[in-house]
């Protein structure tokens, strides 16, 4: 991947203060309250990332800072403008990368990306963003070849065509092997140092803690909290935590019953036990599982990381 230095410069942005103000926000789809009582603000020049399980309410929340749902309550600015009343002047300041995109099977990659650009009255040069998403080589190849890597480079730089100074990205390296998630992780971060603000959402966790400044948990249309990583662990947590492969025959009130643990967790096939003493805790596992004439598979000690906050607020993992 190219450094920073070469990807697409940031001109005219010049905003300080709040890209994103959202309070109290609500909308409904019948008696559903899919979003309820939203609140977040979103710095100029940070990656400010929205977690939550499926059916959260993210998508709803992103659609209406993008003007695509109307919300039923509560005030939304973008820019310094109203996504519901004032789509039309936000569509040329914003981009908008979808997690499944049409791209024009038939058309090359710089044929989409001048299409695209046709769409503002000010958009890139085609070579530049070829140059900034590492697709020059493939610059004359049908969309419909191309590999899951590089159509989500191409998704990101369709995002990128009109220089926006707010980007939207939809779990943008789902479905990548580990080198190609990096590389957009590299590409990511370089619209940080250009001075662009980022709103993403993911599926992973590592991504989640490596890339976004803050972060916002959502689940069942609220906010449950927001900061850092660090803040956000620290909040809740100053234990370690116990992980061992799951013993059914361990019960979580057996579990909670051990030494020094302050708490219990399910996390798909693994227990998690969360402890102020990992030698008190692990003796008494250790205890408890010789008196069934079984052993801990996989037992192993970690501080509390940002997987565990998720747990702890909403009861599953990211991908329930």
């Amino acid at each position: 991947m190219p450094t920073p230095a070469t990807s697409p410069a940031v001109t005219g942005t010049g905003a300080t203060g709040d890209v994103i103000v959202v309070r109290d926000l609500r909308k409904h789809f019948g008696p559903v309250l899919a979003v309820n009582g939203v609140d977040f603000v979103v710095h100029t020049g940070e990656i400010f990332g929205l977690l939550g399980p499926n059916g959260a309410g993210k998508t709803t929340t992103i659609e209406m800072l993008e003007g695509l749902q109307r919300a039923d309550g509560g005030e939304l600015r973008v820019l310094g403008l109203d996504p519901g009343r004032q789509a039309s002047q936000l569509k040329a300041r914003i981009g908008v990368q979808l997690q499944t995109a049409s791209l024009y099977p038939q058309l090359t990659v710089a044929e989409i990306l001048a299409l695209f650009g046709s769409f503002y009255p000010r958009a890139l040069p085609v070579k530049q963003l070829l140059d900034a998403l590492d697709l020059d080589e493939k610059k004359d190849a049908r969309s419909k070849t191309l590999s899951g890597g590089q159509q989500q480079r191409l998704s990101v730089a369709l995002a990128m065509v009109n220089d926006p100074e707010l980007v939207f990205l939809d779990e943008p390296t789902t479905g990548l092997d580990p080198a190609a998630r990096r590389a957009l992780w590299d590409l990511i971060a370089g619209m940080r140092q250009q001075g662009k603000t980022v709103l993403m959402t993911t599926h992973y966790m590592e991504e989640a803690e490596i890339l976004c400044d803050r972060l916002a948990i959502m689940d069942h249309g609220k906010l449950l909290d927001m900061g850092t990583v660090t803040e956000l662990v620290g909040r809740r947590f100053k234990e370690r935590a116990v992980r061992f492969d799951t013993i059914d025959r361990l019960t979580d009130a057996q579990l909670s019953g051990l030494a020094a643990v302050s708490r219990v967790a399910r996390e798909g096939p693994e227990t998690v036990l969360y402890t102020p003493d990992v030698p008190a805790t692990i003796g008494a596992l250790l205890s408890a599982t010789e008196a069934l004439s079984v052993e801990p598979s996989n037992l192993m000690v970690r501080r509390a990381t940002l997987e565990d906050v998720f747990l702890d607020l909403t009861g599953r993992a990211l991908r329930d």
